[in-house]
């Protein structure tokens, strides 16, 4: 019965962010505060109580953030993640650090104890993952410089989640400083381990996926990816670790892959899903009659950590040597108090460092600055321009700077025999070519020519995306099946309509649709047959008629 029951509030509070959710995006409007909405009217207190099943959603949801770092991780290899650099990683260090001094200062103002002080610091010091990468990700604005930015200070405050824990429970006075250290110490024994075991499984999970037929056995991939996101969280979890962490690092060791767009296209409805229920999770957190009874202190403390988290990352990133504009931006996509903090709360909150009261304050002014951040982190890149430009810097937009890698000049979709002799005009001309293949045996063809090759369905508009084929100057699209390329034809036309496209037909009568849809140029095999079955005729003729010449001179001369 109780397993039913959660299935109907699941059921209800999907079904009420998506009408809200719709309402929101209708209007121009981020549907994350829609979901935030629908979540906060169904349950928890203050709430008319439709949902009565908020732990158990809570923890269903918290999945939903690991599969977006484990899809994050699949785009940032290990190989990307250098080019990240280090001054994100550090910018993120110390973001935490001055934040928890500053949060500790102006507590300690309002009159709360220092060991108090120090926690609400604490849980005021991280940003939102799900909420920031979720935005940027939906602009196309993780690639960005001040995307990089968010992520490294995110994958940084991920890391620190254990350290605060720690200090959560050091300041309620549990265990003596030999335990704490030992605590410490098995902890970064047991990362360690971590590691290395997600190293070994997926060297043993790609090469074992290497032997298989994706091509006709699709699910596989929808499996594999499911397995081992979900998988890494749950052993980061196991070892004391944040569960998104280790999917992040399970999917950046997978990044590298060929299997890797993939995968993200396979995962990305099942995140799209949990991390709907996390935002409605993370509403019915709020209690909107507490919010609503100390509305002035909730703005008050909300209107001084943005303003504070702005200043603290903007100084940060700037003394890193970071534009101004990007150091704004970084700043103002990191101005909210994040989903950690309901973890860090209720820590403190147990062992007797944090009152109800500080509670409750952490958490409503959370759940607004999520609800300002659907409008804060899309108007980043502006008010860096603007702010640049007020200072005197040249005024160019923010999303000019390059990305990480350069994207294809060529893609060519299908690279059986007709997209092998598409491409061979294409070897050793210095263009950047990417092949998207379901058989892996033309993806090894591919890389043995040369080019950047991944395993993918095209018919999939995510794994188009993933692929950055719609900033390409040309797509040739080879696949056989009429029915297969309209629907990559279609998603190209969507995504990137002014790319010049050229589009293989296998029967004439499919021209004339190909055409309509959008093609640029469409070459068809019965035209192609047709033409070589003439041409060799010709020359059989020509042949024919030469030794008909040579026998009758022949006779003649006779």
């Amino acid at each position: 019965m109780e397993l039913w029951t959660i299935l109907r509030d699941i059921v209800v509070l999907l079904g009420a962010s998506l009408l809200v959710g719709g309402v929101f995006s209708r209007f121009g409007q981020s549907p994350i505060v829609g979901y935030l909405f629908a979540g906060m009217i169904l349950g928890g207190p203050g709430s008319i109580h439709a949902v009565g099943s908020e732990h158990e959603i809570e923890a269903i949801a918290e999945l939903g953030v690991a599969l977006l770092l484990f899809s994050l991780g699949l785009e940032f290899s290990v190989q990307r993640l250098k080019k990240l650099g280090a001054k994100p990683l550090l910018g993120g260090a110390l973001q935490v650090v001055f934040t928890i001094i500053l949060a500790f200062a102006g507590a300690s103002l309002f009159g709360l104890g220092v060991k108090e002080s120090v926690a609400f610091g604490a849980m005021v010091a991280l940003s939102s993952t799900a909420v920031v990468l979720r935005i940027l990700a939906e602009r196309g604005e993780v690639e960005m410089p001040h995307g990089r930015n968010s992520l490294g200070v995110l994958l940084t405050q991920d890391i620190a989640v254990v350290p605060l824990a720690l200090l959560m429970t050091i300041l309620g006075g549990e265990g003596s400083a030999g335990e704490m250290l030992w605590n410490v110490g098995r902890l970064l024994l047991m990362a360690s381990g971590l590691i290395l075991g997600l190293l070994l499984l997926t060297k043993i999970a790609v090469l074992t996926l290497g032997t298989l037929t994706l091509h006709r056995n699709r699910e596989l991939t929808v499996i594999f990816a499911v397995v081992t996101g979900l998988g890494a969280a749950w052993a980061s979890h196991a070892v004391g670790i944040s569960p998104a962490m280790g999917a992040f690092l399970a999917g950046m060791l997978l990044g590298s892959s060929a299997f890797a767009t993939q995968i993200r296209a396979d995962i990305s409805p099942l995140q799209v899903v949990l991390l709907t229920l996390f935002f409605g999770a993370a509403g019915m957190v709020a209690d909107p009659i507490w919010i609503i009874k100390h509305g002035h202190i909730v703005g008050i403390v909300v209107a001084a950590l943005i303003a504070g988290k702005l200043l603290v990352i903007w100084v940060i990133f700037a003394m890193l040597g970071q534009t101004t504009r990007v150091s704004v931006a970084t700043g103002l996509c990191l101005a909210q108090v994040g989903e950690f903090a309901f973890v860090l709360g209720s820590i403190g909150r147990t062992s007797g460092v944090v009152s109800e009261n500080t509670y409750a304050l952490v958490v409503s002014a959370a759940i607004v600055s999520f609800f300002l951040s659907a409008f804060l982190v899309p108007a980043a890149p502006r008010l860096g321009n603007w702010v640049a430009a007020l200072s005197g810097t040249q005024a160019t937009t923010i999303d000019d700077t390059d990305p990480l890698s350069p994207p294809p000049d060529v893609a060519i979709i299908g690279f059986g025999p007709a997209g092998q002799i598409a491409a061979r005009p294409l070897v050793d001309k210095g263009l950047r070519v990417t092949i998207i293949e379901l058989n892996q045996v033309g993806v090894r063809k591919a890389k043995q020519l040369g080019f950047h090759a991944e395993i993918g369905d095209a018919t999939q508009s995510d794994v188009l995306e993933h692929a950055r084929l719609n900033e390409c100057k040309a797509i040739v699209i080879t696949v056989p099946h009429h029915q297969s390329a309209m629907t990559i034809l279609k998603h190209v036309r969507r995504n990137a309509p002014y790319v010049h496209t050229i589009v293989r037909s296998r029967y004439e009568l499919h021209t004339d649709d190909f055409v309509s849809a959008g093609a640029h140029v469409v070459t068809g095999d019965e035209q192609q047959v047709g033409e070589s079955l003439a041409d060799h005729l010709n020359e059989w003729l020509d042949t024919q008629d030469s030794n008909y010449e040579q026998s009758s001179g022949g006779s003649l001369s006779a």
